[in-house]
């Protein structure tokens, strides 16, 4: 839970129910979300993925090239050729006939087969062609279970944007999320994982009352969020691939906005007390000991963690409005301000190398996602929305995911960290909040 958000101090306090956790999810109901483009790059690299020669009945009718040319879209910084546009379908290099595919205004090509080792192993081989000079570029195996074939798909995008790019794709990692759906007070909240396409989506936990705040750890096993099922705030982690979980805080007063230490075993919290005030604590999972990071009459919350494990960022509104501070994650010492020029920054989220920070500012329109360099202290204004929120890196520092209001609808948005780029996941029910974005599984 933050407990200072946008606008500050927006607690929730209300009747709870119990809680549900799932870890299966057949038969459940949740809001499928589905990605628009809203603006991309005017570069845009021509790409044709022709459809993949298929000689397996265990790939479940999955189309692997139309995920591939669908995430290799969604990053904005791709053009995807139209299948109705292409006069054949090759699926290995010598059968391309590059002068037409150059004709048709392609840079490059990517063609490729899906075979089978056994009924628990699929591979997917695919090549990729520079049309403009004849060099293949790539030529790869990916091999997956058959259950497995969508996030394959994703690994082979990813392979694509680095070798074209430079940087490592993440559209084979996941992103977590809070869903409510339902009007007062007869709400339903389930914090959702998903593939970074929006496709894929596990429920891990539903309740008729609040969930704030999903973390992930590091290595992508845990997710850590605030529960208000037991009549207060409380701090839960729960282990992904079983369902196992544990109530880590249940203090007395704000239990809220957990963030897990680089090597997971320690927590960053929220905690006021029985007095009320909010100060950043680190946890340590094992052993339950607390540290008080923070002692300030102000509010200190939503503490992020760098990424060497030495220092925490955090809002607090000691100087009067919300505003951005750096502290050693040990402890005793003052903390530092960070964030200048504006009148409100929160929120902060450090990039995976910690030399960008992406924060929630405000100006006379409304509440933007900016991003801010840790070194230089420069700031530049991403997003333009009224109630942009909770801004989260992917693990390769390019993009953000965001919260963000639609024609009075929440929704998620992603915007790339030079602004250039940016992307809608609406939701087809309910409402859509505090994204996160998880790590590369290895």
């Amino acid at each position: 839970m933050s407990v200072m958000m946008t606008p500050m101090l927006r607690l929730v306090s209300k009747r709870v129910l119990t809680a549900v956790v799932l870890w299966t999810v057949a038969g459940a109901a949740y809001a499928d979300l589905s990605i628009d483009i809203t603006k991309g790059v005017t570069d845009a690299l021509s790409i044709a993925v022709v459809p993949f020669a298929r000689a397996v009945p265990a790939d479940g009718g999955l189309d692997v090239a139309a995920v591939v040319q669908h995430d290799l879209e969604g990053s904005g910084r791709f053009k995807g050729m139209d299948r109705k546009d292409m006069l054949s379908a090759p699926s290995r290099i010598s059968d391309i006939q590059s002068a037409d595919w150059r004709a048709a205004k392609n840079d490059y090509i990517v063609v490729g087969r899906l075979t089978s080792l056994s009924n628990t192993e699929l591979v997917i081989e695919f090549d990729l062609v520079n049309l403009l000079s004849g060099q293949t570029l790539l030529q790869q195996r990916v091999s997956v279970a058959p259950a497995a074939l969508r996030h394959g798909a994703h690994r082979v995008a990813d392979l694509i944007y680095q070798r074209l790019t430079g940087t490592r794709g993440a559209f084979a990692t996941r992103i977590g999320y809070v869903s409510v759906d339902g009007a007062p007070p007869a709400q339903r909240y389930q914090l959702l994982l998903a593939d970074a396409d929006g496709e894929n989506i596990r429920v891990i936990l539903e309740s008729a009352q609040p969930i704030m705040s999903p973390a992930w750890s590091a290595d992508g096993e845990w997710v850590a969020y605030v529960s208000f099922e037991n009549h207060a705030s409380a701090v839960y982690v729960q282990r992904v691939r079983t369902g196992e979980r544990r109530l880590v805080s249940a203090r007395a007063g704000i239990n809220g906005a957990p963030a897990f230490s680089p090597d997971g075993r320690k927590l960053a919290l929220t905690l006021s007390g029985s007095s009320g005030n909010a100060d950043i604590y680190v946890l340590d999972l094992a052993t339950q000991s607390l540290t008080r990071i923070t002692e300030d009459p102000a509010i200190d919350t939503e503490a992020t963690w760098s990424p060497d494990g030495k220092q925490l960022y955090f809002t607090s509104d000691r100087a009067g409005g919300p505003q951005i501070y750096r502290v050693a994650a040990q402890g005793g010492e003052a903390a530092r301000r960070i964030s200048f020029g504006v009148p409100y920054a929160a929120r902060p989220r450090l990039s995976p190398d910690g030399t960008q920070l992406a924060l929630v500012v405000r100006d006379g329109s409304g509440y933007h996602i900016a991003a801010q360099d840790v070194a230089g202290g420069a700031l530049r204004v991403l997003t333009r929305g009224t109630l942009d929120e909770s801004p989260s890196f992917a693990p390769n520092g390019v993009q953000i995911i965001y919260a963000a209001r639609e024609r009075g609808q929440a929704i998620l948005a992603m915007v790339s960290a030079d602004g250039q780029v940016t992307q809608r996941l609406k939701a087809d029910r309910g409402e859509v909040r505090d994204p996160v974005w998880g790590p590369y599984a290895d």
